[in-house]
């Protein structure tokens, strides 16, 4: 017989640190760019479109540039909630997750607009069903004290081609540069089409990680980063342009809690 799934706990009893349902895109909130620092603005930049009534829906566009012309064909559409990177030329930046060695092409400003180094977030998401697309939720080390503070808390991965009745996702704990991490990342399976509205949460912080959806705890993990994070709500085009465009995905609601 199968055993009840543990629920997970309430949201804190206080008003939110980040709340945000998208009817407008706050630049003190927002940065609507894939990591510009390893890459140039018109590249970086993301596509999207507000939602009449609350959300943004994030798109890739039949002209829109892949991300690095190394990475092709990789094009995305980011926001994330700051940046960080050295001079130009150096290797210093967020998130430093491609093994050949990214460098800096855009100097980027450090804007910690929400940075929190433990706490909870709820994020309500609409995932596409676009082919060769990918709706992912992130936390990356900010890496502006120190370059090990490099981990990722991976939230969400949804393939497009992973959608249906049951929707299989991978979750869990990326270590990338941080030596005091274990990469430990797992497939989920959602009982429900994630191409309708859905919630996930992470609660992070005194060396534990837990990742849930819909109320429901999905993983458990002892570890976490210990530093500030940037989150990072993604669509990706993972693979040759084709199809129907634009494809999209759907961010309805954001709310965090900084601990």
């Amino acid at each position: 017989m199968n055993q009840p799934a543990e629920k997970l706990p309430p949201p804190p009893d206080r008003t939110p640190d980040l709340d945000d349902d998208f009817s407008g895109l706050s630049p003190r909130r927002w940065v609507p760019h894939y990591l510009p620092q390893w890459t140039t603005p018109e590249r970086s930049a993301a596509r999207y479109r507000l939602v009449e009534g609350g959300g943004i829906e994030l798109r890739i566009e039949e002209d829109q540039l892949d991300w690095r012309p190394e990475d092709a064909p990789l094009r995305v559409s980011n926001l994330q909630t700051g940046t960080y990177s050295g001079e130009a030329g150096s290797r210093r930046g967020t998130h430093r997750h491609r093994p050949d060695g990214l460098v800096v092409r855009t100097e980027t400003p450090r804007q910690l607009l929400w940075a929190p180094a433990a706490g909870r977030i709820d994020v309500t998401v609409t995932a596409g069903r676009d082919p060769g697309c990918m709706l992912a939720a992130w936390l990356v080390g900010t890496e502006h004290r120190d370059e090990a503070d490099a981990g990722e808390i991976c939230v969400f991965e949804i393939d497009a081609d992973a959608i249906g009745p049951a929707t299989v996702a991978r979750s869990g704990v990326k270590a990338h540069g941080d030596p005091r991490l274990t990469t430990d990342m797992a497939e989920v399976t959602l009982p429900f089409d994630a191409s309708v509205p859905h919630t996930w949460t992470v609660l992070w912080g005194g060396g534990e990680t837990v990742i849930g959806c819909e109320g429901a705890v999905l993983r458990r993990i002892p570890q976490a980063p210990g530093y500030p994070l940037f989150l990072m709500l993604d669509l990706f085009e993972i693979g040759p342009a084709g199809g129907h465009y634009p494809k999209t995905a759907t961010i309805h609601h954001v709310r965090g809690w900084q601990e």
